[in-house]
């Protein structure tokens, strides 16, 4: 990835999700900033949002957002562009797991799950597209996963929002693809962070089901967003690219 080094110099990114200090969206900021883009980490109010902010390689901010919320992503796109003048990056990372079966899980639990992983992917793209199309172009990247790509041994809600971002993703940069838009989706398998509960124990589980036997880090997570969001992707448009290390090879 050393050959984007100051690609993004002069460009503005908003992450969503990267208030989780050692998380995947955390990761995410902080190589964007370190390849020179003034990144904005979106997240709820109780996360280290401030923290992941105040220690990037360059100034950013930290910005309250539930993703649920048209109105907070409004304001957000506000915000950024009074601020920065412009959004050239949109990383829709947000996202929360249900570890649950189609009759295991209530109604009230499936449209929690579907509002945070998919509407909010929606919202952010809705919000985002207007500056992107009158500055020329820009890049989204919206966070999918392996149980985006199969739905065997994947819990329900989470993976049926999962295939539905596949799908906005397609659709999203087939009708902006002439704005200078592009809308890919990355596809991570099981990735090192927080969200993995059960200790050392359980990671050690996980990785005994992937081909290289280990989990994924955050920071080579964030190095797919990084090409994705600059202009060595320049061509790339619609894609789905997976980052399981073969699980789903």
């Amino acid at each position: 990835m050393g050959s984007l080094e100051g690609s993004l110099e002069g460009r503005t990114a908003i992450v969503t999700g990267a208030g989780s200090y050692a998380g995947q969206g955390a990761a995410e900021a902080r190589l964007l900033a370190e390849h020179g883009a003034a990144v904005v980490v979106a997240d709820l109010p109780g996360s280290e949002g401030e923290r992941v902010a105040a220690e990037l390689a360059r100034p950013g901010r930290f910005v309250p957002l539930d993703v649920t919320d048209e109105a907070a992503w409004d304001a957000l796109a506000e915000n950024v562009l009074a601020a920065y003048g412009r959004i050239d990056v949109l990383v829709n990372n947000a996202g929360v797991w249900l570890d649950e079966g189609l009759t295991g899980t209530s109604p009230e639990q499936y449209r929690r799950v579907v509002e945070i992983n998919q509407t909010g992917v929606y919202l952010g793209m809705r919000a985002v597209v207007p500056a992107m199309r009158a500055a020329g172009g820009g890049s989204i990247v919206n966070t999918c996963s392996t149980a985006g790509l199969k739905g065997g041994g994947m819990p329900f809600a989470y993976a049926a929002s999962k295939w539905a971002v596949r799908g906005m993703t397609r659709a999203a940069a087939h009708e902006h693809a002439g704005d200078g838009i592009r809308v890919n989706a990355i596809c991570p398998g099981v990735i090192d962070t927080p969200m993995i509960e059960g200790g050392a124990e359980n990671r050690a589980r996980l990785a005994g089901f992937i081909p290289s036997g280990r989990l994924g880090t955050p920071e080579e997570v964030a190095e797919l967003v990084l090409f994705l969001a600059g202009d060595g992707s320049r061509y790339i448009t619609g894609a789905e690219i997976a980052i399981d290390a073969a699980v789903t090879a």
